[in-house]
């Protein structure tokens, strides 16, 4: 009897430090751009989501975000264009694999967030703000948000004839996994 009430404490006692953390899955995740080129909007997105989440509305101060992005997977339609982004006064990506984005902290307004953290593109990290929402369902979070970022700061592009602001929009949907 003794030896059946210590295994259930030390049973309770695990699944106390138990906590919920979601996957980005890449499949239902998108992340995609607009920029501006020669006055026409060029768009085009990147798949490959991996990493961390941890998120809860009732206790966002213990929420954080630590994701990439496979920088090869740029995508605008073009495949001669998609290859020139690929090179190194783009995104390098022989040398810069990931677009890499670490929270370090996230607040709440209502059913609104914002996660402030470290975009790190080609080698240059910069401190960014993502406002977003956050739909959870059975099992997943569905996380939408957008933000703008000068291309520069990053060393993207050059002088070429592209605009400096890149807007990004993020609808990345989460997996629940268990983490001890």
């Amino acid at each position: 009897m003794k030896k059946t009430i210590f295994l259930l404490l030390i049973a309770l006692f695990a699944v106390s430090f138990v906590k919920a953390q979601y996957a980005p899955v890449d499949k239902g995740s998108t992340l995609t751009f607009k920029i501006g080129n020669f006055g026409f909007d060029v768009t085009g997105s990147f798949t490959g989501f991996k990493g961390s989440i941890k998120f809860d509305t009732q206790n966002i101060a213990t929420g954080s975000f630590d994701v990439t992005i496979d920088a090869a997977t740029v995508n605008t339609d073009n495949n001669l264009r998609d290859e020139h982004l690929r090179g190194s006064s783009y995104f390098d990506v022989k040398n810069f694999p990931v677009i890499h984005f670490v929270s370090s902290k996230i607040t709440s307004s209502g059913n609104s967030f914002t996660a402030y953290g470290k975009l790190s593109i080609k080698g240059k990290t910069k401190d960014i703000s993502i406002p977003f929402t956050a739909t959870p369902g059975t099992d997943d979070y569905q996380f939408k948000g957008s933000f703008k970022i000068n291309r520069k700061d990053f060393g993207v592009g050059g002088t070429s004839t592209i605009s400096n602001e890149l807007e990004v929009s993020l609808n990345v949907l989460a997996k629940k996994q268990t983490a001890i």
